[in-house]
């Protein structure tokens, strides 16, 4: 075979010749090319007998007469020519990827506020008029070439989504550790939507929380409450998992466990007869009824003017909806007692002293509950912080007990107004040892973690010997680091304190626990966002739509609609 180097043209330095602009019409464009001032055509090669070949096929015909001077002139015109061409071009260019970033910043902030897709429209038809109303025609004629039919923003939405997914799996790659959240429940269609979030952290202990995919489900699904027979090793979702061979730590969801031992106390009745009085008076086609309440209430000169109705769904409106009823318990007397027919019955409640005193103190552990419930809410909390707010509730319900022992109604405010007339409350000790015992049964799986909170929440004060082996040595070393000693901050703060080099058991051990995800609060306002996103008169969305529109409405992550825009080659105007 022969060793001989094959030519490259390219490598050869060819040097353009100012004299070939007049004798064949070419220039160099911005790529180093000739380029035909006549044609606009582009040829691979600068090499002399290739422009003349060209020039002698396509155009000597037109321009040979032309002497020397004048091939000059003509050079010039077609000089011009070309460079106002490109400029119109340019400009051209540049208002279709203006009109297109303005396409991707409206359909973000629709999706962002879970507004309909067709929706782009009527915002491009209220920016035209503003235009018009401010006598500013230039802008009105930019917005009319902003694409924002329901078409164009559905794509946009599937970019910016799936831009959002890459950077989600991106992180995932990236990060230390992760860990998984799933939650289901039935939309407006009676679909199953399973959705599936990500919680992971970075090796500077910074954060994310996204949603990783949607699973609507249209046959059998498997899921848990919290019970023994549904995490057990036979049904449910964590039974599923160990037969599949996969072992994972698992926990369930610390706002549900929490409402679940919300819905333990044994007032059901007094809760069904306030939740029927309310519907009584507002529910349904009452709106006669309900005028008629609330002009009673004016004339009494009421607290409250209006009651608030209860849904079992949302946890937190069963406390606001007790307290409005209790402050209101006079006044709806008066209402049914002289507005409402065949409502004798409740009337009978509302006298009764046993339903009041069930009443007020059904109210008033419910908004101690509510308390807590908040507590648990918000993104980005650890473990340690969540497992903190329960057993300081855990302390609560054992300092209620012994209050209620002595009819000590500090901590009941609605109590308390009721035993200014003679009533006493020692009797609902019972009901807070349920409550107590409750809450010790379904957080038990957090005791596991009890050690590794301990660790986190107090590394420098913690007992060395009864700690892992692998970080006992780094924890003397820590213990006796001045700088570390006198930090002032606490929690995931201080670890991020710790130096890489010196502490690499410890940082990892702390980024494992923060991976944890302690609450599926993200997935309550994902599901949220859902019943807004898929109502009753958006029930026919795409399950790939929905799964779009709910992944750019919960991220927290930043969009490049620079890139998105520069991925298209040649963006075209649409209606």
């Amino acid at each position: 075979m022969s060793n001989s180097k094959l030519r490259k043209v390219d490598s050869e330095n060819r040097a353009f010749k100012s004299e070939w602009e007049h004798d064949y019409f070419f220039i160099l464009n911005k790529d180093h090319k000739p380029q035909c001032l006549v044609c606009f055509q582009v040829l691979a090669v600068l090499k002399e007998y290739n422009l003349k070949r060209h020039y002698m096929t396509n155009h000597k015909q037109k321009f040979g007469k032309h002497s020397c001077e004048s091939r000059k002139v003509v050079c010039d015109q077609l000089k011009k020519k070309l460079f106002q061409q490109k400029s119109l071009f340019t400009n051209e260019t540049k208002q279709q990827e203006e009109a297109l970033l303005a396409s991707y910043f409206v359909t973000y902030e629709l999706m962002k506020a879970k507004k309909a897709l067709s929706d782009g429209e009527l915002i491009k038809n209220c920016a035209i008029k503003m235009a018009e109303a401010f006598n500013e025609n230039k802008v009105g004629n930019k917005f009319q070439t902003v694409p924002l039919s329901k078409q164009t923003v559905t794509r946009r939405l599937e970019d910016i989504s799936n831009q959002i997914s890459n950077n989600v799996k991106d992180i995932i790659a990236n990060c230390s550790y992760f860990s998984i959240a799933l939650d289901e429940s039935t939309d407006v269609s009676d679909t199953n939507q399973l959705l599936i979030f990500v919680r992971a952290i970075k090796e500077d202990f910074t954060i994310f929380e996204e949603l990783l995919k949607v699973c609507s489900l249209h046959s059998t699904t498997r899921v848990t409450d919290g019970a023994k027979s549904m995490t057990g090793t036979i049904s449910g979702f964590v039974g599923f998992l160990r037969q599949n061979q996969i072992t994972v730590p698992t926990l369930h969801c610390i706002i549900h466990q929490e409402a679940l031992c919300a819905k333990s106390i044994k007032l059901s009745t007094t809760m069904a007869t306030v939740t029927k009085i309310t519907n009584l008076i507002r529910g349904g086609n009452r709106s006669l009824t309900h005028r008629k309440f609330l002009t009673l209430l004016e004339e009494m000169d009421s607290a409250y003017g209006d009651l608030l109705l209860h849904t079992e769904v949302r946890w937190l409106s069963r406390g606001k909806c007790l307290v409005r009823f209790f402050e209101l318990r006079h006044e709806i007397a008066t209402f049914l007692r002289e507005e409402v027919t065949n409502s004798a019955e409740l009337q009978n409640d509302l006298e009764d002293v046993e339903f009041l005193r069930n009443l007020a103190f059904l109210t008033d552990i419910t908004q101690h509950l509510n308390v807590l419930n908040l507590q648990l809410q918000g993104k980005k909390q650890t473990i340690c912080q969540m497992v903190g707010f329960v057993d300081s509730f855990r302390k609560k319900l054992h300092l209620f007990k012994s209050a209620l022992d002595k009819n000590n109604l500090l901590h009941f405010p609605c109590c308390r107004k009721l035993s200014e007339e003679g009533l006493e409350f020692r009797d609902y000790t019972e009901i807070i040892e349920d409550l107590s015992s409750e809450f010790d049964r379904r957080f038990n799986d957090f005791e596991s973690f009890r050690p590794d909170i301990s660790l986190f929440s107090n590394p420098i004060h913690c007992d060395i010997e009864s700690q892992p082996g692998h970080l006992q040595l780094e924890l003397c070393e820590l213990q006796c680091d001045p700088s570390l000693n006198t930090s002032q901050v606490t929690g995931i703060d201080f670890w991020k304190l710790l130096s890489p080099e010196r502490y690499p058991l410890l940082r990892n051990w702390a980024l494992k626990l923060c991976s944890v995800f302690a609450s599926t609060y993200i997935c309550e306002t994902a599901f949220s966002s859902l019943k807004h996103v898929k109502s009753k008169n958006r029930n026919r969305l795409s399950d790939v739509v929905l799964s779009h529109i709910l992944r750019v409405a919960t991220s927290q992550l930043e969009v490049d609609f620079i890139s998105l825009v520069s991925s298209f080659m040649k963006p075209q105007c649409s209606h």
